[in-house]
């Protein structure tokens, strides 16, 4: 199987994911939150640091559980918010 490369723009929303989940982390160990997840603490570490920037949905979803946040604040935080302009809005 033949994975396609991510766009950049991916790349930084998988950096963005894990900023986000390391700042609500806070002072809780890696191996605390990966435990509680139920998942290994190298994919904890890789997904906080980008390295794993598209983890599947029911990581994100045990690790916003294990972290005490909803998915919807996940996804705001990990989305790009500069707004994006149209065509339309071009002319």
């Amino acid at each position: 199987m033949v994975r396609i490369p991510l766009t950049p723009s991916e790349l930084a929303r998988g950096a963005r994911l894990g900023a986000a989940l390391r700042r609500y982390r806070g002072s809780r160990t890696m191996a605390d939150v990966a435990e509680s997840a139920g998942i290994s603490v190298e994919t904890l570490r890789k997904i906080e640091t980008g390295r794993i920037p598209t983890p599947a949905f029911f990581t994100v979803a045990a690790l916003c559980g294990a972290l005490n946040i909803s998915l919807d604040t996940v996804a705001h935080l990990a989305s790009d918010s500069t707004p994006r302009h149209s065509e339309a809005d071009a002319s």
